[in-house]
């Protein structure tokens, strides 16, 4: 289906398949079923009824029926209007095209009948069906139904392929016994519906939609994963009363810049004021999460608490202190009641949501009631009451108070046992648009204000558990609408969208009955709705004017307001620019003292350096600006004379070196003109500024420049440089003149000259001079040469260093320093700037530190100068690599005394790892013995389990609060003599551990292989002997081990998931007792393992053989252990689900720092 746009007469390549199912749905003529006795097409009441079926939850504005009667089809022109109806105030018409609009079927479209253009702003919601019938017999007929947004761009919307041409004049349609058109006539009947737009969006295909024109709000940019992060900040922005505390956060400070609280300022600063949608990524850069993150949808309730806690930290002190609290803290109880005796054990805690089960549950209300259930402790479970003995009692929780603003975060998301794995809870919960809280208060909290709460917020997850998208519906002010907020993209939504269509469970029917509704982000289809709530946000009704209080432009942070109002202008400024460029040429300007602060090859670095000032000066000129006028606007610059100014043009020469060439002797030459008459092959223009000496009469004096064809000994421009021995320094002194005939040694006094030191054979050292041709060809001059012999030209530069005595050029050698000009070239030619960073930080700035090395330095050379900085014997440093893709640890680097610093780090010829490594940065431990020593040592890790194997904790992860098996250990790094034994690794072990002495005596070490035992090794064991693949574990010996009989054996046991090749956990030694039943058994495995309870009742018990492919032999409780395992051969396994896995920890924790 193609529609025709603005009345043109014909459309273009077309495309029979709509390119838009969102907004035209298409039904067939084939209806589903035994239909009833088919309608004819002159019976208009029935007809529709039959064809154009109400849509649900949308109300009629009007609706019309028109039927046209085509004479004469044959003669009629390519393209054909149909009579104007009226429908909801506006007109309408049928586009007909009687011979196809470029296909073979006869086209027709529904269109708006202005004559002129429709009014300012015009859209309509109409749903139609074009109905081509029999004039003579009404039972032949043929439709097609759709809906369409029409507006000034879409005015027409139909169908290109309605009926084909050749069956219309077919001797009978369809085995009717007559053709459609017969008599070459036909009737073509318009039925039309006008809907009523609640939300403004109905049927929109959002081409061209600007939300902040549709609703006065924007929406925030998907940074990649990130609208979970958009939902839950939006939530929080409409909460007028957090958006106001933030604001008060003090950020004035140049050092708040950058941290997230200053961040969260900006973004709603611009949520505020922008036209367009706005970017989280400041805000994200601030939390200091990367690219990984970005792309990672965490929980938002885990968010949402560390982002409260972040601003509630910078609050403290301020006018905002204790506003977070206040807002969204309440207070809960949980208790255990004596039922026969006057006892209660009770503890008062602050919550700032409440997390509420949907599994089990069917609406809101029954997730309270099931969250202060009480729990009856009697019989066996009784309560132990101080000074009463066990009573029978109550156990639960009951709340105290609740907030203005009430978080409620739904448990959409639960672990599977049966499927182990993660699933979302799709079931029907319904919650309501006014909640009462008071049901669920204790007896003694204060009611004087009542706890009827308003719906704010629904947060809205759409997929399943791997897959899906966040979206939010907020009421932003009192009593007015709820919008959707989805990403970049703010519409209006009815109170329906909001709650009903949230509650999740079954869709109330399903089209055509299908097997159900496909999920857009799972591909699969359901019959339950894969979008539901899982975080709703309700304001205490009393409180509404508190928490969605105005927001003026006073309460903003007026720094916030003038760093964007510079940003954008900054922004408009280089736009201007980037439209303007053809007009401009950036003319970078080098002066005397960029050269005389410069201290490397050429006159200049071509880079800005504000700490140096050596960088050359950029002036966007216009390119029909004259040389004059650039040279008065340089002089105004530099607060200068023009008359004392004169530019050269800098050119690339072919040694790659950039060097002044000519001069610029016409001041009405245009910029352009010298630009292309002089210039290099480069987008900018370079240029020398020499600053001339006014004579006595005011006037500047140049040297005098021959012009050519006279006398062929005109001066050269030459610039000097001094290479500074005593400060270890290469830097510009100025530039003289000397005529091409003079010799080398003429140079001589004028750079004494320049230096201001007396010139005489006794005054000073003598110098040598050299030219400096490239940053890797410095040549030394001599002094009788002509300067034309010595191949000197304008642009040249001469470097000269005093040769001082040899016993004071020795001692600066020893100091480490260079005697030799070319030798300190050859160093700059080298040098890099390596970012040396602790190995094991402790948040201090200054262990961070940068140092200007040389490529060509030696292990030894670098670590003696990273020595000196930190204060600490170079020995004792030892380097490693950096990742450059995660900036973690690569390799350690062994100490070779003659590999370089650039072998080192650079990846073609480093020897760790890839070639994924940084050139320009090394990790550093300050080892407490030197690195020769540590050579004949062998680092081993040695594991330490403590307090049994295993403790239950409570943890949160990605939707989860569950349990979690995690291992009491700890590993440390032992350092131990290559010919040591493993008796000798357990003083160090006792020391790093904090063992007591009679621990370290009880201790014994095994290895483990694929989380089972391998072997256990003594003390008088080689350490050399240890191979780098072991895990190496160390426990205390049980007491009941320690004391077991002489009958007692020993089994070694180990943990897995369903299957013994899906090891996990630390496996274990444990005792078997002759004669003993396995019921038994169980209650010593559950005090060696820590498991209790109803987790150590859904563990099984196997015995597995040691082979690889070996089932496991499930134990019953009668079995005796001791009879029926074999010790050499069987290995005790514990099968219980790996919690653990990469499932439950996908991703690092969220964070903000």
């Amino acid at each position: 289906m193609e529609t025709i746009g603005g009345g043109d007469m014909l459309i273009d390549d077309y495309d029979p398949i709509d390119e838009k199912p969102d907004v035209a749905i298409i039904t067939p003529d084939e209806s589903v079923g035994e239909p009833e006795p088919e309608p004819l097409a002159d019976d208009y009441e029935d007809m529709k009824a039959r064809v154009l079926p109400e849509v649900p939850d949308l109300e009629i504005e009007d609706e019309a029926v028109s039927t046209w009667s085509i004479e004469n089809y044959r003669s009629l022109a390519k393209k054909e209007h149909g009579p104007v109806l009226q429908c909801g105030g506006h007109p309408w018409r049928v586009l007909f095209f009687p011979y196809g609009n470029n296909v073979d079927y006869a086209s027709f479209y529904l269109e708006q009948g202005y004559e002129e253009k429709p009014p300012e702003g015009w859209y309509a919601c109409v749903q139609f069906v074009l109905l081509l019938w029999n004039k003579n017999d009404p039972s032949i007929y043929v439709h097609h139904t759709a809906n369409h947004r029409f507006n000034a761009d879409e005015g027409d919307w139909g169908f290109t392929r309605f009926a084909e041409i050749r069956k219309l004049f077919a001797s009978q349609w369809e085995d009717k016994g007559r053709p459609m058109v017969e008599n070459d006539a036909v009737n073509v009947t318009a039925y039309v519906r006008v809907y009523k737009d609640p939300t403004g969006v109905l049927w929109h295909n959002f081409i061209n939609y600007d939300s902040k024109k549709e609703t006065g709000m924007v929406g925030l940019k998907n940074q990649g994963a990130t609208c979970y992060l958009n939902s839950l900040l939006q939530s929080l922005y409409f909460t007028n009363a957090f958006r106001k505390a933030v604001y008060q956060i003090p950020t004035e400070a140049e050092s708040e810049r950058k941290k997230s609280a200053w961040a969260l300022q900006r973004l709603f600063y611009q949520l505020q004021t922008s036209e367009h949608a706005v970017s989280t990524q400041e805000l994200t850069v601030s939390f200091g999460w990367e690219t990984k993150h970005i792309f990672e949808q965490q929980d938002v309730q885990e968010l949402s608490r560390i982002l409260m806690e972040r601003m509630e930290e910078r609050m403290k002190g301020t006018d905002a202190e204790n506003a977070l609290a206040k807002m969204f803290v309440g207070k809960m109880k949980t208790y255990i009641s004596c039922i026969n005796v006057d006892y209660e054990s009770s503890r008062i805690e602050d919550f700032w949501d409440i997390q509420l089960n949907v599994s089990g549950n069917k609406s809101l209300d029954d997730s309270f009631r099931d969250y202060v259930q009480v729990e009856t402790m009697d019989g066996e479970n009784k309560y132990f009451a101080e000074g009463f003995g066990l009573q029978d009692a109550r156990k639960g929780v009951i709340f105290e108070s609740f907030p203005q603003v009430l978080h409620l975060q739904l448990k959409r998301f639960e672990y599977d046992v049966n499927r182990d794995a993660m699933m979302k809870v799709n079931d029907r919960y319904e919650f309501p648009e006014f909640f009462d809280a008071s049901p669920y208060l204790s007896h003694d909290a204060d009611k004087n204000e009542p706890y009827i709460y308003e719906l704010h917020g629904v947060l809205v997850h759409s997929g399943d558990f791997n897959a899906g998208h966040y979206y939010a519906y907020l009421k932003p002010t009192k009593d007015g609408h709820f919008y959707k907020f989805d990403d970049d993209r703010v519409t209006r939504a009815t109170k329906k969208e909001a709650l009903e269509e949230n509650f999740g469970g079954d869709y109330a029917n399903t089209v055509n009955g299908n097997a159900g509704v496909r999920n857009p982000y799972t591909r699969t289809l359901s019959t339950k709705r894969s979008m539901s709530a899982y975080m709703l946000v309700y304001i205490r009704q009393s409180r509404l004017e508190n928490i969605l209080l105005p927001v003026e432009e006073a309460d903003t942070p007026s720094h916030i307001a003038k760093q964007l109002e510079e940003e954008h202008a900054l922004i408009e400024r280089r736009r201007k620019e980037r439209e303007e460029q053809h007009l401009y040429l950036h003319c970078w300007v080098v002066t005397e003292e960029n050269f005389k602060t410069h201290q490397g090859f050429d006159l200049t670095s071509w880079e800005m350096d504000p700490k140096t000032n050596s960088g050359p000066k950029s002036y966007r000129t216009l390119r029909t600006s004259t040389v004059a006028d650039f040279t008065k606007t340089v002089a105004d610059d530099k607060n200068s004379s023009p008359e004392q100014m004169r530019f050269w043009v800098m050119v690339n020469r072919q040694n790659k070196t950039v060097r002044p060439d000519q001069a610029l002797y016409d001041p009405t030459m245009t910029i352009d003109e010298a630009f292309t008459k002089f210039g290099s092959r480069e987008k900018s223009f370079r240029l020398w500024l020499e600053l001339g000496k006014a004579g006595d009469d005011g006037k500047v004096i140049w040297p005098e420049l021959l012009p050519l064809g006279g006398s062929n000994n005109n001066p050269i421009l030459v610039f000097i440089k001094y290479f500074d021995l005593e400060a270890q320094t290469l830097t510009g002194v100025g530039h003289i003149y000397i005529k091409k005939h003079s010799k080398v040694s003429d140079m001589v006094p004028m750079i004494f000259d320049i230096m201001g030191w007396p010139y005489g054979p006794s005054a000073q050292p003598p110098i040598a001079l050299y030219e400096e041709i490239k940053n890797s060809m410095i040549e030394p001059m001599k002094s009788k040469s002509t300067m034309q012999q010595a191949e000197i030209q304008d642009g040249d530069i001469v470097c000269f260093q005093k040769m001082l005595p040899d016993k004071e050029m020795s001692a600066i050698s020893q100091k480490g320093g260079y005697i030799d000009a070319r030798e300190f070239y050859d160093y700059l030619l080298n040098l890099v700037r390596i970012r040396f960073s602790p190995k094991v930080s402790k948040d201090l700035d200054e262990e961070n530190f940068e140092l200007a090395l040389s490529r060509k330095m030696t292990y030894d050379q670098f670590s003696a100068k990273v020595g000196e900085h930190l204060k600490v014997d170079p020995t004792h440093i030892r380097f490693s690599t950096v990742n450059a893709t995660t900036g973690k640890v690569k390799a350690v680097v062994k100490r070779n005394p003659n590999q370089s610093l650039y072998q080192i780090t650079s990846p073609q010829f480093s020897s760790y790892g890839s070639s994924n490594q940084r050139s320009d940065a090394l990790y550093y431990e300050v080892m407490e013995i030197s690195l020769s020593e540590l050579e004949t040592k062998k680092l081993v890790k040695v594991t330490w389990v403590s307090e049994g194997l295993t403790k239950e904790v409570v943890f949160l992860k990605v939707y989860l609060w569950a349990w979690r098996l995690i291992e009491k250990q700890e590993t440390f790094d032992v350092l131990i003599a290559k010919n040591g034994v493993v008796g000798d690794i357990l003083p160090q072990l006792q020391k790093k551990a904090k063992l007591d002495e009679e621990t370290i005596q009880n201790t014994r070490m095994y290895v483990a292989h694929g989380c089972k035992i391998y072997k256990e090794i003594m003390d008088d064991y080689a350490v050399a002997s240890i191979q780098d693949s072991w895990t190496l574990f160390a426990e205390r010996i049980p007491d009941e081990e320690r004391n077991s009989g002489e009958d007692d054996k020993a089994i070694y046991a180990f943990h897995f998931d369903k299957e013994p090749s899906r090891p996990h956990s630390v496996p274990f030694k444990f005792i078997v007792k002759p004669g003993e039943v396995f019921k038994d058994t169980k209650e010593r495995l559950s005090k060696r393992i820590g498991i209790k309870g109803k987790q150590f009742e859904k563990i099984k018990f196997a015995l597995v053989q040691r082979s690889v492919y070996s089932k496991p032999s499930y134990l019953n409780d009668d079995d005796v252990l001791s009879e029926i395992a074999s010790f050499s051969d069987d290995l005790l396994g514990v099968d219980h689900l790996n919690k653990s896995r990469g499932t439950y920890n996908k991703g690092d924790s969220i964070f903000i720092r």
